[in-house]
């Protein structure tokens, strides 16, 4: 008796420290196509999910799927549908949503639970999360409560992981690559992006994108898709709700991976956009890497003013890094181009010039392999930013 109660309680206490044990649920398919998916869940093939998993004992990770019920309507009052639809939330709702991390300086800072406890909507791309922090200017998040992990048939949790691209290696000619970095969340870079994009195929260009690093939210995708990009593609795309607190090297693997998919295409320039600022752990790491120098053959950085445009191409050269120009919000006045163009001694390009097509790189071999970029004289750029 003594020795069956001795495996009754080994039981119990792998069960606890296992986090995939607990009890499930079965889930129809009537409840799962009632509930609104989110963004970040759109390469999953839902109807394989027929449980939940749920119990105090089961612990999230970032990517797995979860279906939960709005308790309040906070700052996301619409959620971002797989096709873009941005459809009305309401209380008693069931969304399935993804856990990931979030890192947004101007709306949340938030992190995946170590519980199936009440968290928050942290993006209306599909992010659930637990709030550490928020940015005065926004409302309390919306408060939502998991109901169970999406599970297959075996029991076994669905994380977007599963459906991630598969891995492929690195073509032997890639197209010309665009980078967009920038000082900080909305500095103007995913406009910067999309301009440079509608101006590359107003020259008969063939241009795909990737946005490689930020939260899962379809917005700045579509935004590239409308710009003409032939192809988009973004690290969810890789198996990831978010790259807040992703590794360098898992970061590293996206780059290679969606640029390598990129590649297959008969493109002839890349754009990627590298989210957030340089502050940003991951986007520092990121642009720090030998791994991004060797696939990137130019940079245009965004910034919001003058100052931040001097210290972030400072910082981008000491890498070094090919900087080729300046844009971003700081474009919006004449009088801050003409400092930028001061500053840093690189090519302010307004927004219109860039959707214009008016400024393009050389790509000539140069010494040290960088490219030859020839600019528009610089008088000639300040003097439009007054047009």
């Amino acid at each position: 008796m003594y020795a069956l109660k001795a495996v009754e309680s080994c039981i119990q206490l792998l069960d606890w420290a296992n986090p995939a044990t607990g009890h499930s649920e079965p889930l129809t398919g009537e409840r799962l196509t009632r509930a609104k998916s989110a963004y970040s869940t759109r390469r999953v093939d839902l109807m394989s999910a027929v449980n939940l998993l749920q119990g105090d004992v089961v612990q999230p990770h970032a990517g797995d799927l979860v279906l939960a019920r709005v308790e309040k309507i906070g700052q996301h009052s619409r959620i971002e549908l797989p096709s873009g639809r941005r459809a009305q939330l309401y209380p008693g709702d069931e969304i399935i949503v993804c856990y990931g991390n979030r890192y947004a300086p101007d709306q949340f800072e938030a992190v995946v639970p170590d519980h199936l406890g009440e968290c928050s909507l942290v993006a209306a791309g599909g992010i659930a999360a637990q709030l550490l922090s928020r940015h005065s200017g926004m409302k309390r998040p919306t408060t939502i409560r998991p109901l169970g992990l999406l599970a297959d048939i075996q029991g076994h949790r669905l994380n977007l992981m599963d459906w991630a691209l598969p891995r492929i290696p690195s073509s032997l000619h890639r197209p010309y690559t665009l980078a967009v970095v920038g000082t900080a969340m909305n500095a103007g870079k995913t406009t910067t992006a999309a301009n440079l994009i509608r101006g590359l195929v107003q020259t008969g260009q063939r241009v795909g994108a990737a946005k490689v690093t930020g939260t899962g939210a379809g917005g700045d995708r579509w935004t590239l898709l409308d710009a003409g990009a032939e192809r988009v593609l973004d690290f969810t795309d890789a198996g990831y709700a978010s790259t807040y607190q992703v590794t360098l090297p898992q970061v590293e693997t996206i780059l290679h991976q969606l640029t390598a998919h990129l590649a297959i295409e008969p493109l002839d320039t890349l754009v990627l956009e590298v989210a957030d600022g340089l502050f940003q752990t991951e986007t520092a790491q990121l642009l720090a890497s030998p791994a991004f120098a060797r696939r990137v053959d130019g940079i245009v950085f965004a910034a919001g003013d003058a100052l931040g445009a001097l210290a972030g191409v400072e910082w981008l050269r000491r890498f070094p890094l090919p900087v080729l120009a300046v844009s971003g919000l700081l474009t919006a006045s004449p009088l801050a181009c003409r400092e930028a163009v001061t500053a840093t001694g690189l090519p302010v390009l307004t927004q219109d010039q860039l959707v214009r097509g008016q400024w393009r790189p050389e790509r000539d071999a140069a010494e040290d392999g960088w490219p030859v970029c020839r600019f528009p004289r610089r008088d000639a750029i300040v003097a439009s930013a007054y047009r």
